[in-house]
């Protein structure tokens, strides 16, 4: 049997190891120290953002940006379907209510049903005290309304941009909108510190409340003074310095995943019933650029004559890893109760989507065996 061939494995050459080493033999082995004081800076000017708090998961960031923006018991979060459940687990920590609202057919959160979301929450007499977009698969939302939407309202945006780091809308980097972003490094994202994730905004009485909060909440003091509940949320030197080394590669990996969506585009042209999910062109210059984080495909079966997930099933049994897009928040048995927005669109995506591998690590070998895997099944399928 062949070497499995993953989603979207960690990419991580020397240039991690030597940073690594640099980290462990400064002696700052322990929580905190100069490389993250490193990563934060050269993060935010990444992102153009004035402040970036390195944090032990994107899930910290999300829960630490919703504490800071206020939100919590007796108020309502209005945030996208379509999405991983850390987005929806971060605002049930606080205690508000998520209500999830539907996608377009990007996979990002609709501006209409966001409309119609507040109108309905508010005539329940529910205050809404945040809306969290997510950038589904590297691709940033619609800032442009939802913001506008959001502002109308007098709520704060907190940017879901875990997938998204490395993408632009309008010129703009995708954490750099909202009044405060979230960013992820977990081990399957572009760049990755293996676990971790970072808070991103221009407030610095916000950043320096999210490190309070995420260093147990100490006080100042030479003893061991709280005087409300903190968490332990903030990232160790020698992530920071991994994370130093993959911000570094962060547009070099972009383009390697970027090659691999123009060699699936080619791949399904002429496929009937078979589209690639996302951006339409990516060319070099434009201002606005998914990530490439995961190519997805959307497979019509009244068209193509199979399933997404026959084609799933038949990259498995030749050990390549294939995943259907997120399943829907509002149809997850954790948050069946909560409220929804919906019209249909993310029910219809997860039923016909399908994630292929797609790391920047990939070799033309693996690229070549998932390719032929693709072409044996679409033969078989197609009867060619």
């Amino acid at each position: 049997m062949s070497e499995r061939i993953h989603l979207s494995s960690p990419d991580v050459t020397e240039a991690e190891e030597r940073a690594l080493v640099r980290a462990i033999r400064s002696g700052w082995v322990a929580p905190l120290g100069p490389e993250v004081d490193a990563f934060e800076e050269e993060l935010a000017a990444y992102c153009g953002r004035e402040h970036a708090v390195a944090l032990s998961s994107g899930t910290a960031a999300l829960h630490l940006g919703l504490l800071t923006l206020g939100v919590g018991p007796g108020s309502a979060v209005l945030t996208s379907t379509m999405t991983f459940a850390a987005t929806a687990n971060a605002i049930t920590y606080t205690g508000a209510e998520p209500v999830f609202v539907d996608c377009d057919g990007t996979g990002n959160m609709s501006p209409d049903l966001l409309a119609e979301a507040f109108e309905r929450v508010t005539a329940d007499g529910i205050p809404v005290s945040a809306v969290v977009p997510v950038d589904l698969v590297g691709k940033v939302v619609d800032h442009e309304r939802i913001d506008a939407l959001a502002a109308q309202h007098g709520v704060p945006v907190l940017s879901d941009a875990a997938e998204s780091l490395g993408a632009t809308l309008a010129g703009r980097p995708a954490a750099s909108y909202g009044q405060v972003a979230a960013v992820s490094f977990n081990g399957n994202k572009v760049m990755t510190t293996s676990g971790g994730g970072a808070l991103l905004t221009d407030d610095e009485a916000v950043a320096l409340r999210v490190r309070y909060l995420a260093t147990q909440a100490r006080q100042p003091v030479v003893h061991y003074e709280h005087t409300e509940v903190g968490y332990n949320y903030r990232m160790s030197n020698l992530l920071a310095a991994l994370g130093r080394a993959q911000l570094g590669r962060l547009d070099e990996m972009v383009e390697r995943r970027r090659l691999h969506r123009a060699r699936y585009r080619e791949l399904f042209a002429d496929v009937p019933g078979v589209s690639v999910f996302g951006e339409p062109s990516g060319g070099a210059g434009d201002v606005t650029r998914d990530n490439i984080w995961l190519t997805s495909v959307l497979v019509d079966p009244a068209v193509a004559g199979f399933r997404a997930d026959d084609l799933r099933e038949a990259l498995a049994a030749a050990d390549i890893e294939a995943r259907p897009l997120w399943k829907p928040m509002h149809l997850q048995p954790a948050f069946s109760a909560a409220r929804a927005v919906v019209d249909g669109t993310s029910e219809r995506l997860f039923a016909t989507g399908l994630s292929l591998p797609s790391g920047s690590v990939l070799d033309d070998e693996q690229v070549e065996r998932v390719h032929d895997t693709i072409r044996r099944f679409l033969g078989g399928s197609l009867g060619c």
